[in-house]
């Protein structure tokens, strides 16, 4: 055991870092939410819903840096503070990602939405509420069985990810002629692929604090 888990025992719970952790991973929630709404409205009704995820995000850099910032102040964490600087640099990049699969959209004016596009952001958010599940599952490190399972279930969304991705990339290339339109649907293609990449990398890091602390 070490220096710091053992002084947990003299801490009876943590007020800083999960509140803030919950904070940011309500913030991923949301962000994936939105963009998974946007895909499903008109064109010209997006706009709005790209504006809160760049919002959301600038919330989820403020979040980054004050939880940074307690992180050098605090002799006592939670756990590892490797463990929490990788874990809110993971879930940072996931909002990194959604952002950018939304100015991705915007900036190259995808107007049709594929619906493998929906069924990707659909698989994101499902990805976003299985890392916000963990995280109440993992403090206290009473519940190690849930962390495992959402994690399980985020590698899963992962896979499926990729064969869609595949499939996707491959019928871009095969089906049309179109330079433009090729570029447009890889570029938020591989974005939203990305996203659930970041999401896999954030599960990695909650299983293997769940599997130290149990």
């Amino acid at each position: 055991m070490s220096l710091n888990s053992f002084l947990q025992f003299l801490v009876p719970k943590d007020k800083k870092f999960f509140p803030l952790f919950h904070q940011h991973a309500k913030i991923l929630v949301e962000m994936a939410s939105t963009l998974h709404e946007a895909v499903n409205v008109k064109a010209e009704d997006r706009e709005k819903y790209f504006t809160k995820i760049g919002k959301l995000e600038e919330e989820s850099e403020k979040l980054t840096h004050k939880i940074n910032f307690e992180l050098s102040k605090n002799f006592l964490t939670p756990f590892d503070r490797e463990d929490i600087y990788a874990l809110t640099s993971k879930m940072n990049e996931v909002t990194d990602f959604i952002d950018a699969s939304a100015s991705r959209m915007k900036l190259y004016q995808v107007e049709k939405v594929k619906k493998s596009i929906r069924k990707i952001t659909e698989a994101n958010l499902e990805a976003c509420e299985n890392i916000q599940k963990a995280i109440e599952a993992l403090e206290g490190f009473k519940d190690s069985k849930t962390v495992i399972k959402c994690c399980e279930r985020i590698n899963k969304l992962e896979n499926k990810v990729d064969n869609i991705y595949d499939k996707e990339i491959f019928d871009i290339f095969n089906e049309n002629e179109n330079v433009k339109e090729i570029i447009k649907y890889k570029e938020v293609f591989s974005a939203l692929e990305t996203t659930t990449d970041k999401c896999k990398y954030v599960a990695d890091v909650l299983e293997g604090i769940s599997v130290k602390h149990s």
